[in-house]
C-alpha cells in the first residue's frame, strides 16, 4: 500500500477526528534555548486542542534525548505544562529518535492499539505509514504549517522525499529495531 493511499480516509481536522485514547506527538527538533521549534510547537498545540476538546485522554509526546543537551521529550512536557495540561496525563518516549521509532514504541513498548497523531502536512502520510506498519490503527490531523514552511519549503519536502524512502526501506527490507525496554503500558 502506497503512504497516499494510507491517508485517504484517515485524515480528519481538529473538530472531525474520532476520538482515540492518545494522541501521538513525535518530535520535530529544538530551537536555541532548547525549547520546541516552531514546528514542533504547532503539533503540542494541535495535540493541545484534542485534549481540551476530550478526544483523547493521554498525551504521548515521542522525541529524541539522545544527548544530555538535547531533549525533545523534556522540552513537549515542559511546553504541555505552561499550557495547563495535567502531569499525569502527559506520558515521555525518550528514545523516539524518529517517526519510525516513535510508532513502533507507541505499539510494543507503551501497548498502544490506536493513537491520533499529530503532525505538518508533509509528514503525515510517512508517519501514518509507519503507524500501520506498527500495527497502530492511527488516524492523523494535519497541522499548520506556513509560518515556517514557506521560507523553507525545498528544504523540508527534500527532507521528506529522503525520509520517505528511508521509511520504505525500514519497513520492507532493513526492519530496524528501534531501542526497546520494559514495557510500560499507558493504560495497564
Amino acid at each position: 500500500m502506497t503512504m497516499l493511499a494510507i491517508t485517504k480516509n484517515v485524515t480528519f481536522s481538529l473538530d472531525s477526528v474520532p476520538s482515540k485514547p492518545v494522541v501521538l506527538v513525535p518530535g520535530a527538533g529544538l530551537n536555541h534555548q532548547g525549547g520546541p521549534s516552531v514546528p514542533l510547537q504547532d503539533r503540542l498545540d494541535a495535540a493541545i486542542a484534542l485534549y481540551q476538546r476530550g478526544k483523547v485522554q493521554k498525551l504521548l509526546f515521542s522525541g529524541d534525548n539522545t544527548e544530555l543537551t538535547y531533549n525533545e521529550p523534556g522540552a513537549m512536557h515542559a511546553y504541555a505544562i505552561s499550557k495547563g495540561i495535567p502531569e499525569e496525563d502527559i506520558v515521555l518516549d525518550f528514545a523516539g529518535r524518529r517517526t519510525y521509532d516513535s510508532c513502533y514504541r507507541a505499539k510494543h513498548i507503551f501497548g498502544l492499539d490506536e493513537v491520533i497523531i499529530v503532525t505538518q502536512e508533509y509528514h503525515l502520510p510517512r508517519a501514518l505509514f509507519l503507524c500501520e506498519n506498527s500495527e497502530l490503527d492511527s488516524v492523523g490531523v494535519p497541522v499548520e504549517q506556513s509560518r515556517y514552511i514557506r521560507s523553507r519549503y525545498l528544504f523540508w519536502n527534500a527532507r521528506e522525499v529522503l525520509a520517505t524512502v528511508q521509511a520504505w526501506l525500514d519497513v520492507y527490507f532493513l526492519k530496524p529495531l528501534p531501542v526497546l525496554g520494559e514495557m510500560e503500558p499507558i493504560f495497564p
